[in-house]
């Protein structure tokens, strides 16, 4: 079953870094076969106060793929520019 995560930016602290990290996270997307779906800061909010600077979706096959790459080496190093970086929040939720 194929799994979204849905990544929020609210604040980028250090924009040196982010762009460092938005740069190199993506080829570790793609050895896990991920597929970006939404990349970007075009964001107009139609209702509510949610304000996110940038929203990412990327699909991926199956929880146990994502899982292998939240936890791979690859995506690790990366993990630790984006938490310096940024403020994000980041779920992940099941498809059809």
């Amino acid at each position: 079953m194929p799994v979204y995560l849905i990544v929020e930016t609210k604040e980028i602290i250090d924009k040196a870094k982010y762009c460092e990290y938005i740069h190199k996270v993506p080829k570790t997307i793609e050895k896990f076969k991920g597929e970006y779906l939404v990349r970007g800061p075009q964001i107009k909010v139609i209702s509510g106060n949610w304000s996110p600077t940038r929203l990412i979706i990327v699909k991926f096959k199956s929880m146990e793929i994502l899982n292998a790459w939240y936890n791979s080496s690859e995506y690790c190093t990366l993990a630790s520019l984006r938490k310096q970086s940024a403020k994000t929040n980041a779920v992940v939720v099941e498809g059809l």
